[in-house]
């Protein structure tokens, strides 16, 4: 259960106990007062709330926030649930409390102030806001046009098995430790997998998209009846569409440990190539409810994300 402390009185709220009763509460968290509201909103089909959504990301948040560190932010949020409609929030909105941190990122057309989610506060606001993916740069603000982070994303087309997918995710494994490179799988929460690699930040996001690139053709050409880099949809059937045009700068990704909005709670999970390899194993096996369970288990298996950083100069000599 969330146990947030009240400002005020000391004592403990228990949300999901409650939310039916209480359908908002100001709550203090790590000395910031917040206002949670709509607690028995529906969220999920299942019966799951908004109470749901904020208790997760507070319990979440020791493992996800170092992922999040110092990148810009974008919120994709679902004020009615995952079945009314949602939009993309790339600024901080006005009405934010003046302890967001916010920071500046100019764009051909305008600087956006995106918000920059370091701490549980943030988050929790956050999750208040109906915001239930959670979008982040692959640079961080101190090196922002050098990102630290270079993702292939693998999108199977519908009726693809995940099967498929990982096959093609151990192919493009292949791929990297030509370079040695090592990446990092996750499943992205709906119906494909992402591998991050990460980098030193210094490159350009014209280099990365370039490195990767590289990676997806050669990949595409070794296994060209189960993956692809054709960008039209009509024209993927049957493969899985290695994105390595997701590195561009602005470009946002799910990351780890982020919730998605599919029927079940489905969650962004680390895996370990052991998984991919065995080929059991199926996006919906991971989820709100088996999440805490598993990182009980296994602890955080991406750390390693947070330790490598590697060169993309091998690969870049074959641009």
């Amino acid at each position: 259960m969330l146990a947030l402390v009240m400002q005020k009185t000391g004592e403990t709220v228990e949300l999901l106990r409650q939310a039916y009763i209480l359908r908002e509460r100001v709550v203090n968290v790590k000395g910031y007062e917040i206002k949670l509201t709509n607690l028995d909103k529906a969220m999920w089909p299942e019966g799951l709330t908004k109470a749901h959504l904020i208790d997760y990301y507070n319990h979440i948040a020791p493992f996800i926030l170092p992922y999040l560190y110092n990148r810009p932010i974008v919120m994709k949020r679902y004020p009615d649930g995952i079945e009314g409609e949602q939009f993309y929030q790339k600024e901080c909105p006005d009405y934010a409390p003046a302890w967001i941190k916010r920071y500046p990122v100019e764009h051909s057309e305008k600087v956006v102030n995106y918000i920059i989610c370091n701490d549980i506060q943030t988050l929790t606001w956050m999750a208040n806001c109906g915001c239930i993916e959670v979008h982040a740069w692959l640079a961080r603000i101190e090196s922002l046009e050098s990102p630290d982070l270079a993702v292939m994303d693998l999108d199977p087309a519908e009726g693809v098995p995940f099967r498929d997918t990982l096959e093609v995710a151990l192919l493009i494994r292949s791929a990297l430790e030509e370079f040695r490179l090592a990446g990092f799988p996750k499943t992205s929460g709906a119906g494909g997998l992402h591998l991050f690699i990460p980098i030193k930040p210094a490159y350009s996001w014209q280099e990365v998209t370039a490195a990767m690139k590289f990676v997806a053709e050669a990949a595409a050409g070794v296994y060209p009846d189960k993956a692809t880099i054709e960008r039209k949809v009509d024209k993927r059937a049957g493969k899985v569409y290695l994105d390595y045009l997701q590195n561009g700068r602005g470009k946002t990704m799910a990351f780890q440990y982020g919730l998605r909005p599919l029927p079940g709670a489905p969650v962004s999970t680390p895996l370990d190539w052991r998984e991919v390899e065995r080929g059991d194993i199926h996006p919906q096996d991971f989820n709100m409810n088996t999440i805490f369970p598993r990182l009980k288990s296994l602890g955080d298996i991406y750390i390693e994300v947070l330790k490598k950083k590697q060169t993309l100069d091998k690969l870049l000599k074959m641009v």
